[in-house]
């Protein structure tokens, strides 16, 4: 039987953290990322969960002050 040679999540996301040249999120950071994708998510689409985070990047606001904004901003 074939070893499954997946990643895990946090390995993949450690491998392309390194590929952009950027720190990967840590525990507590993807945590919140996880909590402020599933507001976005259950406000609207699902769609609104990844370019959510994607604005948090780009915004460069803290993760838990996101979240922060997301809850205000959800219905």
């Amino acid at each position: 039987m074939a070893e499954d040679t997946t990643p895990s999540g946090a390995e993949w996301v450690g491998a392309f953290a390194r590929q952009l040249g950027v720190d990967a999120p840590d525990p507590e950071a993807v945590e919140v990322l996880l909590e402020l994708a599933g507001v976005a998510a259950h406000a609207s689409e699902r769609i609104a969960a990844p370019i959510a985070c994607y604005l948090v990047g780009r915004a460069g606001v803290a993760p838990a002050d996101a979240l922060a904004i997301a809850r205000a901003t959800a219905p």
